[in-house]
């Protein structure tokens, strides 16, 4: 399913409160399992100088949020999960909190899940009623590679879901 958050500012770090509220914008409740991509702009900005600092992202509050219902994957358009950095280390800058640089990633720590990043097209989506196959690349002694992902849409898998 996907959460459209396109109408935050960029920088603007997605809470709890917002992601509830954006279900019930849509009429969704979360299932485990269920893999969750973000539409925060960004992915408009693509090859676009200002692609690393366009769109938001997700806190870990909302991250949590998600993966406390059972959401062990992730996806966003943007350059990162988390709110851009230009923006997070200006922040930093006020207020010396370190907690505030790569939130997001961190909630990793008290739930596994994996994300991707720099999705494209999230725009073309339908809030949800498709499918999602990831294909990635293993790399060796890489704590990353790159995927394939892949939205399906088949109706009679759609309605039996």
């Amino acid at each position: 399913m996907k959460l459209d958050f396109r109408h935050f500012a960029d920088g603007y770090v997605v809470t709890a409160a917002d992601v509830q509220a954006e279900l019930a914008r849509i009429g969704h409740t979360l299932k485990p399992l269920e893999i969750v991509v973000v539409n925060t702009r960004a992915g408009s900005r693509y090859g676009n100088p200002d692609f690393v600092s366009a769109g938001c992202g997700m806190g870990y509050e909302a991250t949590m949020y998600l993966l406390e219902r059972g959401v062990r994957l992730t996806g966003t358009d943007a350059w990162s999960w988390d709110a851009p950095f230009v923006h997070t280390a200006k922040k930093y800058g006020e207020t010396h909190d370190a907690s505030l640089i790569w939130e997001g990633h961190k909630a990793g720590r008290d739930i596994g899940y994996c994300h991707i990043e720099k999705m494209h097209n999230l725009e073309v989506l339908p809030a949800s009623g498709f499918f999602i196959s990831c294909f990635p690349h293993k790399i060796r002694n890489a704590s990353a590679g790159w995927t394939r992902a892949v939205a399906i849409f088949d109706d009679a898998l759609t309605a039996s879901a």
